[in-house]
């Protein structure tokens, strides 16, 4: 199963400095884990490329950080995961950072009405799954560059509520949508990808590794979002302020990101809060379900995954 990792109780303060470090962190809009997290590694001296999917958006970000961080060292970078000619165009005009030494794949969407992209693929499995996927792999050659890159996907401890793997062809529309098990395995599929990611490194002898983490139950926008398609006006104001009111706040939703970003751990390690359920608390190294750790299921994404981007890597 897992590998399970010896540390004591992490916490901010071990995050070591970041300078000299570039961080790419996707989905950083103010009030999300994508914003808390690329605060605190602003705050700690990496330069944090900001990447998102709209100029007015990533503008907000930028500002909110520079508000808490003055003189932070940040970029931008205008992608849409949903839309993978979007995430070629942001990777062509990527090389200008040179090395990367961590991507953050932190952007996604929770249960969404149905909707196919451009690229004819399901919203969520294309922007939870096939477009981090297709980033990373027209990133890698610049975390190879930084001599011990890292790559963190965020799950969710939904993954647990997933029965079977999303293997089959992510184009057919003929099986029946739902939201919340399409996120369930959406989500399953961020740690496969991780799992599979980071073996393959190895085998490869490329200097990546792969982490993963999930926040628990953190008052993000996320839910609300994927509802009603916004965060605020008639009943979205009211279940954000309710997921608000029993939920730990973003900030420490981000810890075990941030400690999967930073701390000494091998590749395949999951980090999630301490506390009871894994809803919230310290975070720590943390187990997934037993599905996540199937290789066969774990190959067999990688592969469709292939055959959708159309990229081979490592």
């Amino acid at each position: 199963m897992s590998r399970e990792v010896a540390t004591d109780a992490w916490q901010l303060a071990d995050i070591p400095d970041q300078a000299g470090r570039t961080v790419v962190v996707t989905g950083p809009s103010v009030g999300g884990l994508g914003h808390a997290t690329a605060l605190e590694l602003a705050r700690r001296g990496a330069r944090v490329v900001l990447a998102g999917r709209t100029e007015a958006k990533l503008d907000k970000a930028r500002d909110a950080i520079e508000a808490e961080v003055p003189g932070a060292d940040l970029e931008e970078m205008l992608v849409d995961l949903s839309d993978l000619s979007s995430v070629r165009r942001a990777a062509a005009g990527a090389g200008r950072l040179g090395p990367i030494h961590v991507l953050v794949n932190n952007a996604g969407v929770m249960a969404t009405p149905y909707s196919r992209t451009a690229d004819g693929l399901e919203l969520q499995m294309a922007t939870n799954h096939f477009g981090p996927f297709l980033l990373t792999g027209l990133l890698l050659p610049q975390l190879v560059a930084s001599e011990g890159g890292r790559v963190v996907t965020v799950s969710s401890q939904l993954h647990r509520a997933a029965r079977s793997a999303p293997l089959e062809d992510p184009r057919d529309t003929s099986r029946r949508y739902s939201r919340w098990p399409t996120y369930a395995r959406s989500k399953l599929a961020n740690l496969l990808f991780t799992h599979e990611l980071d073996r393959r490194c190895r085998d490869a002898e490329v200097p990546v590794l792969a982490t993963a983490a999930h926040p628990g139950f953190a008052g993000s926008h996320l839910a609300v979002n994927g509802q009603y398609g916004r965060t605020s006006g008639g009943v979205a104001s009211i279940l954000d302020a309710a997921i608000k009111a029993v939920s730990q706040p973003i900030a420490q939703g981000a810890w075990p990101t941030l400690m999967a970003a930073t701390a000494d751990l091998p590749g395949g390690t999951y980090c999630g809060p301490g506390g009871l359920g894994e809803m919230s608390g310290a975070p720590q190294v943390v187990t997934s379900r037993h599905l996540a750790h199937d290789e066969v299921a774990q190959r067999r994404l990688w592969e469709v995954s292939e055959e959708v981007t159309g990229i081979r890597y490592p």
